[in-house]
């Protein structure tokens, strides 16, 4: 090997020395000793190492040490090799004398510069600098687009899981005996009416849709014995939709479905301690469920291992002292906090739980303004979860929007009188020592809606309605128009509005966050039946909307993942690798304008999103690879009380714009 350095050393000067009696430059003098200096500099180095013997910390980008002895013959002296400095404007080696071409020995000193396209990761800095700041978001007119997807779906979408085969299960109830879709042969219920006769209900009321295609893909018999009308829900830890509580027989019912192509629910009846009817599930940190509430359900209880009977039901006298007359305390919004301990916000009031001694840690300041929860109906988020280098996090901030007035609901009941719904929307850092609530106010009143969170960090508010409540013929006036909320604009430059549809998504409607980031929009009944002729009809087609980061403008500065040779089983504190692409090869960029995001699908019903999340990666490094490839290494979050066990949606985000998403698991 040290024969081999001092011939790459000898070939170096050799051309150094004839280039200068070539040109007969004025500095024939000054680069001859340099000569002589470049050849003392060298020797104690290894070439195929050129941080060796230096003080300057390697580079996590492509160098001449990753290339051997022809990385260093081919740009031996480059000045802003491991340094921040920009490099020269002028690439011609003409004008430098010998030294230009001793830096390229194999160009012609009286050629032009040739063309060669840009390097995302050049543009003068070192992608993996900490301190280049972050270009603005690339910006877009787009209002966001339409299409109509389905016509019919046959199943009203009360409640909505997108799992991790690209599936959605939708369903409703089966206490309407009806829906716009048969069972397959030989899965009828049989029931008894309410003058005690035996029929037969034949009609499906789950279905599993195709997101790719875009088709039902089949009727899933529902539990025999249970309906999940108005239930909760979440994903396990292996991607099994996990259902719990519903309507009558089903208020104390525990169900699984998991995602085989011919899977059917497997029901436990009676397992829980109390009924859970409007009642809302979490994930803790540990993966396992907490069931909070439901209607006349002062308690909560977690959710026991298939097969097994609830013992641990715990009385909350909280959500006694949040129910007004008329309740306003259903679907409780409830948020695992990056403690570990739960935040739960009911009517106008909340608290951070402890679930590991059931203990209340601290209570926040009273939201004003009037009721957030059923059937005022507001909704709440929280705020994507930024991480540090560690995959660690010590903030959590909370959204609340929206709802109405504590009697609002029973004037719609009584009087069919509509009143306003709220327009303000709260945000509260919940980990702040002296928390409070701050205010802004919506483009328009939302009740019924939900709050989404974006793949690029912003916040979508959809489907409601602006006058009235929840429940059957409680509101009027649909919000057609759905609005982008962007967090970390300054107030008053947050909210936009985008393009509205023209179906009516109230009461009982639902929405989803895609792998391709378009959100899929369905359902909507206002009614005690299906109808297919009124003024708000049973609504059974599905729509996508495509936000702005969709614009196709954008499409030049969208990363597109590699999935085949991106990590998708994570490990908690553990780096992890993603490649990706970019489409235009001349966009520039550096690890500041790249972050990585990590989203929980949620269980959607009611205007509430349960166990929705999103967590934002700091890439640790960013590196280019042959074909134009880019590979990130970030830190996984540190433990599930950042992110709990289970399947997320990851996406690369560059100035805004993200990629589609790829499955990714964490935990066990």
């Amino acid at each position: 090997m040290a024969v081999l350095q001092k011939v790459i050393v000898l070939i170096l000067l050799r051309l150094f020395l004839a280039a200068a009696d070539a040109t007969h430059h004025k500095h024939h003098h000054d680069d001859h000793h340099l000569a002589e200096d470049l050849l003392d500099f060298l020797k104690p180095l290894n070439p195929l190492d050129p941080h060796k013997g230096s003080s300057s910390p390697p580079l996590d980008d492509d160098d001449s040490g990753d290339k051997g002895p022809l990385g260093l013959l081919l740009n031996p002296l480059d000045p802003h090799k491991g340094s921040s400095s920009p490099p020269p404007d002028d690439p011609d080696p003409s004008d430098k004398g010998p030294l230009g071409l001793l830096l390229n020995p194999f160009s012609d000193p009286g050629s032009p510069p040739v063309n060669k396209p840009t390097d995302p990761l050049s543009d003068g800095k070192d992608s993996n600098q900490d301190d280049v700041p972050a270009k603005p978001d690339f910006e877009t007119a787009s209002l966001g687009t339409w299409e109509l997807l389905n016509v019919d779906t046959g199943v009203s979408a009360m409640h909505v899981q997108l799992t991790p085969n690209n599936k959605i299960i939708l369903y409703d109830t089966i206490i309407f005996r009806i829906s716009r879709i048969r069972a397959r042969p030989g899965e009828c219920i049989t029931y008894l009416d309410r003058e005690n006769v035996t029929k037969e209900d034949c009609w499906a009321h789950v279905v599993e849709y195709d997101i790719e295609t875009n088709q039902v893909l089949r009727p899933i018999k529902v539990c025999v014995s249970t309906d999940p009308w108005c239930s909760s829900g979440g994903l396990a830890n292996d991607g099994t939709l996990v259902s719990t509580g519903g309507f009558l027989s089903g208020t104390r019912s525990l169900r699984f479905l998991s995602g085989c192509p011919d899977c059917q629910w497997r029901d436990y009846p009676n397992t829980f301690r109390e009924d859970r009817w409007y009642a809302t599930q979490a994930k803790l940190a540990d993966g396992g469920f907490i069931l909070v509430g439901g209607r006349r359900a002062f308690s909560y209880e977690y959710i026991p291992l298939e097969g097994q009977r609830s013992d641990n039901l715990h009385f909350f006298a909280f959500l006694y002292e949040t129910s007004d007359l008329e309740e306003n305390n259903l679907y409780p919004f409830v948020h695992l906090s990056v403690d570990g301990n739960v935040f739960i916000f009911s009517n106008n009031r909340s608290l951070l739980l402890n679930p590991k001694n059931n203990k209340i840690v601290r209570t926040y300041p009273v939201l004003p303004g009037g009721s957030r929860n059923y059937p005022a109906s507001g909704m709440s988020a929280l705020l994507p979860i930024k991480l540090d280098a560690d995959g660690k996090a010590d903030t959590a901030e909370v959204m609340v929007c929206g709802g109405n007035t504590p009697d609002a609901f029973h004037i719609a009941e009584t009087l069919k009188q509509y009143l306003p719904a709220l327009q303000d929307c709260n945000r509260m850092v919940i980990t702040d020592r002296v928390p409070a609530w701050d205010s802004e106010m919506m483009p328009s009143r939302r009740t019924m809606g939900d709050l989404l969170n974006l793949p690029n960090g912003q916040l979508l508010f959809i489907n409601g309605a602006q006058n009235g409540t929840s429940a059957w013929w409680d509101a009027e006036v649909p919000n057609f128009t759905p609005v982008l909320y962007r967090p970390d604009k300054p107030k008053g430059e947050r909210f936009k509005v985008l393009a509205a549809t023209s179906i009516a998504r109230m009461y009982h409607s639902t929405s989803a966050v895609l792998p391709n980031g378009k959100i899929w929009v369905s359902g909507s009944n206002t009614h005690d039946t299906y109808r297919d002729v009124d003024k708000y009809p049973t609504e059974t087609r599905v729509e996508n909307f495509s936000p702005p980061y969709l614009d196709p403008a954008l499409d030049g500065f969208r990363p597109v993942i590699d999935e085949r040779t991106s990590d998708k089983l994570l490990r908690y504190k553990q780096t992890f690798e993603t490649r990706f692409t970019v489409n235009d090869r001349t966009a520039t960029f550096t690890k500041s304008d790249i972050k990585v995001m990590m989203y929980a699908p949620p269980f959607t019903t009611h205007g509430y999103s349960m166990n929705q999340r999103q967590v934002v990666l700091p890439p640790a490094t960013l590196t280019s690879e042959l074909g134009g490839i880019y590979k990130i290494a970030s830190m996984a979050p540190a433990s599930g009380e950042i992110t709990p066990p289970g399947y997320y949606l990851l996406c690369v985000v560059h100035g805004g714009v993200p990629s589609k998403g790829i499955w990714v698991q964490i935990g066990s």
